[in-house]
């Protein structure tokens, strides 16, 4: 229950615009930041850095445009140039090429067929230079929306495009069951949305009860599946699952996101395991910024003593 509290209460501070406004002024302005621990800048040649760092360490990475649920068809063909010059740039710069998107961000909510039209752009310019695009999975009302227009590219060929599915949604085993079967890469999450008990787990134990299960399906039946978490105990059941039936350390891959558990990153690395690290970027980091405390309140005092900080020095 606290879980969801949790999320509920961050939830409502992502909408709040003069908390963002606050952020603004003092989350991102130099290097030591505190939003910067989570965040890796606010524009791509802020993020490369960060990218090379991870890269350097022998670890993978993605690429995350931070933004979402733009509010006219001209903001989505906007953010779909932006991914397009990404693509390029990313191949100027050498590092990986895999990038994670929001279909919101893509217009999603506005109208489908374009949002599936701005998404094929992408994929195009991606395929012709080795990209892998991740749709990330947003909240549940989208899920299907999501789903679909995956499915329509999946159809016509494109197959540089995986998806995310969220532990939580009760929907998500039986859309697990269906991606196997199609090939689609899964990126699997506990879920960082607020979401009614009519569509989702609300006990913690219940969550990692279907994560364990949906881990176990991907590894025996998934395309390359993607281990998403930074919980411990799951981390340790998945090994011992996958080394039980002797599943190769190089078949899956754990992810974690970028300034969260970086000793755990490390540790996974040094063992042989393929560990990826989400770097995410831009402009509007603020509501991403917000679940990612919702899902470990611990890291309050850790941005108070940022925002603090920060206000004392000036």
């Amino acid at each position: 229950m606290m879980d969801v509290l949790s999320k509920a209460f961050f939830k409502t501070l992502a909408k709040s615009g003069s908390l963002e406004r606050l952020a603004s002024r003092y989350g991102m302005r130099k290097p030591t930041s505190f939003a910067r621990r989570f965040v890796a800048g606010e524009t791509l040649d802020e993020a490369l850095p960060a990218a090379r760092v991870i890269a350097g360490r022998g670890m993978l990475l993605s690429l995350d445009q931070l933004g979402e649920g733009v509010d006219s068809l001209a903001r989505a063909d906007e953010a779909t140039r932006v991914y397009l010059d990404m693509v390029r740039r990313i191949v100027d710069a050498g590092v990986e090429r895999n990038i994670s998107l929001k279909l919101t961000q893509l217009g999603l909510n506005i109208d489908r067929a374009s949002c599936t039209d701005n998404l094929r752009k992408i994929l195009e310019a991606a395929r012709g230079h080795d990209f892998f695009i991740r749709i990330d999975m947003e909240d549940s009302p989208t899920v299907q929306a999501t789903i679909d227009t995956h499915a329509t590219l999946w159809d016509h060929g494109s197959r540089n495009v995986g998806l995310v599915l969220q532990a939580a949604l009760y929907r998500s085993e039986d859309d697990l069951r269906r991606l196997n079967r199609m090939g689609v890469r899964v990126r699997l999450v506990k879920g960082a949305y607020k979401e009614p008990a009519s569509v989702a787990h609300q006990k913690k134990s219940d969550v990692d009860a279907a994560y364990l299960r949906m881990t176990r399906a991907l590894l025996t039946e998934g395309a390359y599946p993607a281990i998403a978490t930074h919980d411990a105990a799951i981390i340790a059941e998945t090994r011992s699952f996958a080394a039980a039936r002797g599943i190769s350390k190089d078949s899956f891959e754990f992810q974690m996101l970028y300034g969260i558990r970086r000793d755990l990153q490390a540790a996974l690395h040094a063992e042989g395991y393929r560990v990826r690290v989400y770097v995410p970027f831009g402009q509007h980091w603020f509501p991403y910024f917000m679940r990612r405390l919702g899902e470990r309140p611990a890291n309050i005092a850790f941005v108070l003593k940022g925002i603090f900080g920060e206000r004392s020095v000036r």
